[in-house]
């Protein structure tokens, strides 16, 4: 195989925060809107509250959400939204992803067609 279509395992710009599937969708659906109220996206994303709140607290350390605390009338509520930072590396992740796609499909298309082992016994 041609080293030009070969997919390393360390040549790429995937954000190892997000190759977790919830923060992932987390951060796309954060940074698909303003802001978003924190039962909407425990319910978007399908976790609890403390696994979300776990979640949150881990990007929001990392710079990629921003929490705002207010209340509606008497009823506290908490709101979230992807900051810059956040989208941006989304962004990235996504293209590194797409990357990897591409150049494996690349090498495919580029791979000379072997026939199966049990397919070349039987012509034998």
């Amino acid at each position: 195989m041609s080293p030009r279509y070969r997919v390393p395992p360390g040549e790429h710009d995937l954000d190892p925060l997000l190759l977790d599937p919830t923060r992932l969708a987390i951060v796309s659906l954060l940074g698909s809107a303003q802001w978003c109220e924190f039962g909407f996206v425990r319910d978007s994303v399908q976790l609890t509250n403390p696994a979300l709140s776990k979640q949150v607290a881990t990007l929001v350390d990392a710079g990629y959400v921003d929490v705002h605390k207010g209340y509606v009338g008497k009823t506290p509520r908490t709101w979230l939204r992807a900051t810059p930072q956040g989208r941006e590396r989304l962004d990235r992740h996504i293209e590194a992803l797409q990357s990897i796609v591409d150049r494996a499909r690349a090498a495919a298309v580029a791979h000379e067609v072997d026939q199966p082992p049990e397919a070349a016994r039987r012509q034998r």
